[in-house]
């Protein structure tokens, strides 16, 4: 049980609030860094005058339950958050947002020729991991600075946004010196020190579901970044990890509309790695359009069978474009349609 503080409480409110738990037999702590206040109730005896404790000064409400979602929570009638991605559109509005590009920067000349043909067919945003968090310790971990360096470099020649992964505290300053979302992989979903850290900082926030996680926990670590400060914050589903192993993840496309019903935050959707396999990623974008999902996150390469990494899951050129005209139609049929990108400055070479 919590007590939460109305906005704008001194610490002579909250230690009056405290000495009142204590009269009653409890004891109550503050959540460092909450805003509003928010004070734990520890040692309860059962016996405590609910009444008496939601009349005390400042005091908004009183919250049972060991895992409220107060930040991210919907309100009755409350419209989804309208998140910035970069200059020229945002995600959870009524138009949905397409991320596309490599699982991993390999090169600058690369980059720029998927960044091109994803802008021409119709993204926002280029996704393209400079540390890549890898199963294996042998396997490409990324460029670095470097590859944050040639994704700035192409964001000024296309007018992409910049979506790419940060994998610890200490790098947030860095990743963000050159993306325009941070995100958050799920292997480091219930990482508490990164999300405060990508809570501290300014920029909008992607926050990928765990492979093991339930919606609960993955709600809780966006409650973790927006109580740290940053009300930016983007859900992505992108498969959890069950007994079948015919795919990468099990697709849970269900815990898109659910996020709708609990949650203020917009979600989209990682086919890609919700499948491991790219004759699956259209069908399943499909799917994630029609359930309500906010935008997708896919994976392109000018030769997915020569990608350093996630090749298999990787769409070539020509089956993005055929896959965002299929797109079309669905979004209109769900009241949607599809951020239109600017036209590239330079040509790009098919797959």
């Amino acid at each position: 049980m919590i007590v939460v503080m109305k906005p704008g409480s001194q610490r002579g409110q909250i230690d009056g609030v405290i000495g009142l738990l204590r009269e009653m037999g409890a004891q109550g702590r503050p959540i460092d860094g909450a805003q509003p206040p928010v004070i734990e109730i520890l040692e309860c005896n059962g016996k405590l005058d609910r009444r008496r404790l939601e009349q005390a000064s400042m005091v908004e409400r009183v919250v049972d339950g060991a895992t409220p979602l107060l930040a991210v929570g919907r309100k009755a009638g409350e419209q989804t958050l309208e998140v910035p991605l970069g200059r020229r559109a945002v995600i959870g509005g009524q138009r949905l947002a397409v991320v596309a590009g490599p699982c991993s920067v390999e090169d600058e000349g690369r980059l720029l020729e998927t960044a091109t043909a994803v802008a021409a067919a119709g993204a926002v945003g280029l996704r393209g991991g400079a540390f890549k968090p890898r199963t294996s310790p042998y396997a490409f971990q990324g460029l670095g600075e470097d590859g944050l360096r040639a994704l700035a470099r192409v964001r000024e020649k296309t007018g992409l946004a910049i979506v790419t992964e940060v994998m610890s505290p200490e790098r947030v300053a860095c990743v963000a010196e050159y993306a325009d979302v941070l995100q958050v992989g799920s292997r480091n979903m219930h990482n508490s020190p990164l999300l405060r850290a990508v809570g501290e900082q300014g920029k909008p926030v992607l926050l990928k579901r765990g492979w093991s996680a339930t919606l609960e926990e993955f709600l809780l670590a966006a409650e973790y970044i927006l109580r740290a400060g940053n009300p930016n914050v983007i859900l992505c589903e992108r498969g959890i990890r069950t007994h079948e192993e015919y795919v990468r993840n099990t697709m849970a496309l269900a815990v898109v509309p659910e996020v709708k019903r609990l949650s203020r935050l917009p979600i989209i959707v990682d086919p890609s790695h919700g499948t491991g396999r790219a004759h699956l990623v259209e069908p399943m974008s499909r799917a994630a359009i029609a359930c309500g999902a906010d935008g997708l996150l896919i994976e392109v390469h000018p030769s997915p069978e020569q990608a350093w990494s996630d090749g298999a899951q990787t769409l070539n050129f020509q089956q993005f474009r055929d896959m965002m005209t299929a797109l079309r139609p669905i979004a209109a049929a769900c009241g949607r349609s599809l951020e239109a990108g600017d036209s590239p400055p330079t040509d790009a070479t098919d797959a």
